[in-house]
């Protein structure tokens, strides 16, 4: 239709698209709330999925798959009911992406990440407190090696690319099961088993569970994440749609 917004026709594309929100302050509240709450139910579920499977079994690949199932699942909820409120990143590197692409103001950009690490330490100590473990507690586990390094690179430039391509490519209605798909696909086919968030990197660093990661291994994988996330990008701006129509 003449005069219409694409993004009438497209949800996610509106809510990835801060620019073309509303500006008011309940809004700005409402946004920022919900990355903290997407952020907060996302690590309690990977922290307490990792603990109840470490309860439920002794096996590794079955903790491992009660821990991807349950991941992916609430990926694909939270994604699916938040993305048109704060366009559900729940990810730093998301967000910096939006930045960068000038999609978010450089003080939004601020409140959601900060936002997003707010919410993310919520989730690891709620998680921790449902299984009367205190609330905080540096994680023993060291996750360390460069093959670990590469894993996360592959995580998160998978994870980038996935979600920017589909955005490009119209496709925005399918992120929350494409990104769902990728994470638990990723936590199989990665040694590292795709953490691909610097936010949720860091609060796993407090929780000497299952899911956990040392605080000594947390720089090394968000440096990798960083990386990753620039890969990421290159890659779905070269294989543009948009792009491609210009040449």
């Amino acid at each position: 239709m003449k005069g219409s917004s694409q993004f009438e026709f497209y949800p996610v594309a509106q809510a990835f698209s801060q620019s073309k929100m509303g500006n008011d302050d309940a809004m700005k509240i409402r946004r920022v709330g919900s990355e903290v709450l997407g952020s907060a139910v996302l690590v309690m579920t990977v922290v307490g999925s990792g603990e109840m499977a470490t309860n439920l079994s002794d096996d590794t690949g079955v903790q491992l798959l009660i821990n991807s199932l349950s991941t992916a699942a609430i990926l694909y909820a939270l994604i699916t009911l938040l993305a048109d409120i704060s366009g559900a990143h729940f990810n730093p590197l998301v967000t910096l992406v939006l930045a960068y692409k000038r999609e978010m103001k450089i003080a939004e950009t601020v409140q959601f990440i900060f936002a997003q690490f707010i919410g993310t330490l919520i989730g690891a100590g709620l998680a921790n407190l449902v299984f009367d473990l205190p609330v905080f507690t540096a994680s023993t586990k060291v996750r360390s090696g460069s093959h670990l390094f590469l894993s996360e690179i592959i995580a998160t430039a998978g994870l980038i690319f996935i979600i920017f391509a589909a955005i490009d490519q119209k496709r925005e209605k399918k992120i929350p099961t494409l990104v769902a798909c990728w994470i638990g696909a990723a936590y199989f086919f990665t040694s590292s088993t795709s953490f691909a968030n610097p936010a949720v990197t860091f609060a796993r660093g407090w929780s000497d569970t299952f899911a956990g990661i040392a605080p000594e291994s947390i720089a090394p994988f968000i440096a990798a994440q960083l990386i990753g996330a620039v890969l990421g990008l290159l890659i779905s701006q070269s294989l543009s749609v948009k792009s491609k129509g210009k040449k």
